[in-house]
């Protein structure tokens, strides 16, 4: 660990969910925050509460063209991808270009300005595991021409760059793995599970679970995960480090306690499970505790509740 004095931060998918939350945290921090988003699949009303605020500036932009930031930059965060299996099924070519040609145009910017780089990379690289839970030297099992392969390929070519920069340019790089992670400001046709289940429920509609339900996952409230970075930002640690809750939920169970959660009588029903759906997930943070002293506070009772009143409030706003 080292105490990095972070002035300055570009943060690329800023106005997308996790994003988002990064860049109120780090305004928070009293960072200020250049936010970089296409709207592809981030939404503007997610930091509408940051514009006008002193040291946030929202900048349309594609990092697949290519990024330009004046002045001084302290972190470079990159996060821009479509990340749910709607976005990069619908945007499969896209996806795989921002995790080339956009972190090479991220790790450019990082290079120029001697910055520290950190790359939000994913649980996906490690496909349907077979090693369980998932350590970082776990190299996984991933189908490169199944659906999911155009992400699981575009973070696992990102992860190899990111350490070739590291390698040949000396640029100051960190990997974080981040698995699923909840929260409010998830947008509820994303296809992701929790926001899916929890717009049924309030509407009252059937809650549609994959498969028989008892694959897992693990979940981390986004707040937690938010520490998780920035902890990681403010290190000199070059990772891979997982990034998530080890606390393994069956879908069905997920179903189940949201709907208890939102009041619902939503009957839970059983579709098909979408190809190469990972059996199992979760994280080892063996080494995120021992390098960044991280670890997630969060309940999943807590975070849940947390994320349902968000939907409500939302739901009441668009009414």
């Amino acid at each position: 660990m080292t105490d990095r004095q972070l002035q300055r931060a570009v943060v690329t998918g800023g106005a997308g969910f996790l994003g988002s939350h990064l860049c109120t945290a780090l305004l928070a921090r009293g960072t200020e925050v250049v936010c970089l988003d296409n709207f592809l699949t981030g939404d503007p009303a997610n930091v509408a509460h940051l514009v006008g605020e002193p040291g946030f500036h929202l900048t349309s932009c594609d990092v697949t063209d290519f990024v330009h930031v004046p002045g001084p930059v302290d972190l470079v965060l990159h996060l821009a991808s479509p990340a749910s299996p709607v976005d990069y099924l619908h945007l499969p070519i896209h996806t795989l270009k921002v995790g080339a040609i956009g972190t090479f145009h991220a790790l450019g910017l990082a290079k120029d300005k001697g910055a520290r780089f950190v790359l939000a990379s994913t649980s996906e690289v490690y496909g349907d595991p077979q090693v369980h839970p998932q350590p970082e030297d776990y190299w996984g099992h991933v189908n490169p021409v199944g659906p999911r392969g155009v992400y699981d390929e575009s973070k696992r070519y990102a992860e190899a760059l990111t350490t070739a920069y590291r390698g040949v340019h000396d640029v100051d790089t960190g990997i974080a793995r981040l698995f699923n992670t909840y929260g409010p400001a998830m947008r509820s046709g994303d296809g992701r599970a929790i926001p899916t289940f929890i717009t049924q429920a309030l509407a009252g509609e059937p809650v549609t679970v994959a498969g028989d339900g008892r694959q897992t996952r693990s979940i981390c409230y986004v707040d937690d995960l938010v520490r998780g970075v920035l902890a990681l930002a403010a290190s000199d640690d070059a990772g891979p480090v997982n990034l998530g809750n080890p606390t393994e939920l069956s879908v069905e169970q997920i179903a189940r306690d949201v709907v208890a959660a939102t009041g619902s009588r939503s009957p839970i029903v059983h579709v098909d499970r979408p190809v190469d759906d990972p059996q199992v997930r979760r994280p080892d943070i063996t080494r995120a505790r021992e390098r960044l002293g991280w670890e997630p506070r969060i309940t999943w009772e807590d975070g849940l509740g947390r994320t349902v009143r968000w939907f409500v409030d939302a739901r009441r706003q668009a009414a």
